[in-house]
């Protein structure tokens, strides 16, 4: 037995997610500072971060079914599609990697159950007979935007939609939903951190349609974590401590698409062999060092960026006196 469980792999992934959440704060920053300068006459220029397109996974899917059926990358958000592809590759390699420890909607979602849990002492949980129905509702809405977009939108609508002024600031009107915010979307959002301080994971488990999409797709992954169960001496770490409320305990490879690889499981278990992340190919099974997993993780997303990047398809191409045109401080810009 283990003297001390691997904390360090829970310390790398919290450092991860925060480095990850202050670049989007960051980004969100400069996009604003961005959009400022043509709304407010003498206020000044800020390049455009194209890494705010990762907030925009509706135009990034539809740009990559375009891709798909016509080989081009639609230049008014070209990062869009880029992370989309970028995302869900991490999730068929790796599961749902991007989830666990890079999306920040998924660190503020943890730091608000993780402060209910010191506030109130603990989490609570849904009962099973409602917890189903509720987990269904992100498959729901999960299929609409496939039906909508993979199956109903053919390719030349697509590119009706791409010209349309709407879309060419689509970012714009996703910042004002929160800068310009309704007192709609206030309440909701007040109740959405509620809740998320009560219940883990409350957005991700049973309302994020994106999360729902990844977890179908880390079906495919070659990476499991493995239950060894001669070495499991049943102290419930594992089951205890995850975060997505899956019983650990009682699996032997954690196949749920609720799974995060956070890892946190592997962290806590106090018996050595007993709890591992596995790779298996058909010809090829192996025990993968739990430090190895970020770092591939990040590999991956960063080498799918720079391909981008190094091929043209990162910065949108849309004109300066385009922005001008759509933002100037004679038009009125608002949220959808």
């Amino acid at each position: 037995m283990e003297k001390t469980p691997r904390k360090y792999i829970r310390w790398i992934r919290y450092g991860v997610q925060l480095w990850f959440l202050l670049f989007c704060v960051y980004i969100g920053y400069r996009f604003f500072q961005f959009v400022l300068h043509f709304e407010k006459p003498g206020v000044p220029f800020v390049e455009r971060p194209p890494s705010v397109e990762g907030f925009l996974p509706i135009a990034g899917f539809m740009s990559f079914k375009y891709f798909l059926f016509t080989g081009i990358i639609e230049p008014i958000h070209p990062a869009a599609m880029i992370l989309f592809t970028a995302i869900v590759a991490v999730s068929l390699l790796l599961k749902k990697g991007f989830c666990g420890w890079i999306c920040p909607i998924g660190t503020v979602s943890q730091y608000l159950w993780m402060a209910g849990q010191r506030i109130f002492g603990r989490n609570f949980r849904i009962r099973k007979e409602i917890d189903i129905p509720l987990r269904a509702l992100k498959y729901v809405l999960m299929g609409f935007f496939v039906v909508l977009i993979g199956i109903a939108m053919a390719p030349h609508m697509m590119v009706l939609f791409f010209i349309t002024d709407y879309y060419k600031i689509v970012d714009v009107r996703t910042m004002k939903f929160f800068t310009e915010m309704s007192t709609t979307t206030m309440v909701v959002l007040i109740a959405l951190v509620g809740l998320s301080l009560l219940y883990k994971n409350f957005w991700c488990r049973y309302l994020c349609p994106y999360g729902a999409l990844l977890g179908l797709v880390s079906f495919l992954s070659p990476v499991k974590i493995k239950r060894n169960p001669d070495k499991c001496i049943h102290c419930h770490s594992c089951t205890k401590n995850c975060p997505s409320l899956i019983d650990v305990e009682q699996m032997e490879t954690v196949n749920s698409p609720e799974c995060f690889s956070c890892l946190t499981c592997i962290s806590h278990c106090p018996s050595k062999g007993a709890l591992d992340l596995s790779l298996r190919l058909p010809r090829l099974r192996r025990i993968v060092k739990p430090l190895a997993y970020p770092v591939a993780l990040l590999l991956i997303l960063y080498l799918i960026v720079g391909t981008g990047m190094l091929t043209g398809h990162w910065k949108s191409q849309l004109p300066y006196s385009e922005y001008k045109r759509l933002l100037g401080s004679d038009q009125k810009v608002t949220h959808p």
